[in-house]
């Protein structure tokens, strides 16, 4: 090999190591920044909610249907479900330390969620800019039935959830 392909060789491995260690740095943001906003988030905590994933532009949720969430036709409230949603709407916004809030958000109720079922929502980043994105939530049930899909659109406040040290 030539000294020149040996040396763009080099370089290539260099900027894949330099995008490993993004990556890491990164995922350790999203890590920390959403288990700062989950620990202060006591409504997400009273609705026995558990951030189980996250990653940069995406989280995973997951909340049992208890008995006082159902409403008088025995289903989990709609409200209950939404809520989910947006809480994971809010992992993910927030995954980059960039305080975020909701500015929009519309969900459609695709079946019903009944006590006992487990819901599962992933939220995932669509599009994003320095004070806007526009995410996806899909609610499924523990059968992997698809219970709600949401559509919100963030807005970058001022500040960071974990202050910088």
């Amino acid at each position: 090999m030539s000294d020149g392909r040996q040396n763009e060789g080099r370089q290539e491995e260099g900027r894949q190591e330099e995008g490993r260690q993004d990556a890491g740095a990164s995922q350790q943001r999203a890590e920390r920044a959403t288990a700062v906003l989950f620990e202060r988030d006591r409504a997400s905590q009273a609705l026995g909610m558990r951030l189980v994933a996250v990653r940069p532009g995406w989280a995973r949720v997951v909340m049992r249907v208890r008995a006082d969430m159902v409403n008088g036709h025995g289903l989990c409230h709609g409200g209950l479900v939404f809520a989910l949603a947006d809480s994971a709407f809010a992992f993910a916004c927030n995954s980059y330390n960039d305080s975020t809030v909701a500015a929009a958000a519309s969900i459609d109720f695709l079946a019903a969620a009944r006590e006992d079922d487990e819901l599962t929502v992933e939220a995932s980043e669509l599009w994003r800019t320095r004070r806007n994105g526009i995410y996806e939530m899909i609610v499924c049930n523990q059968r992997g039935e698809r219970i709600a899909l949401m559509r919100g659109r963030s807005w970058r406040i001022d500040g960071q959830v974990v202050s910088k040290e």
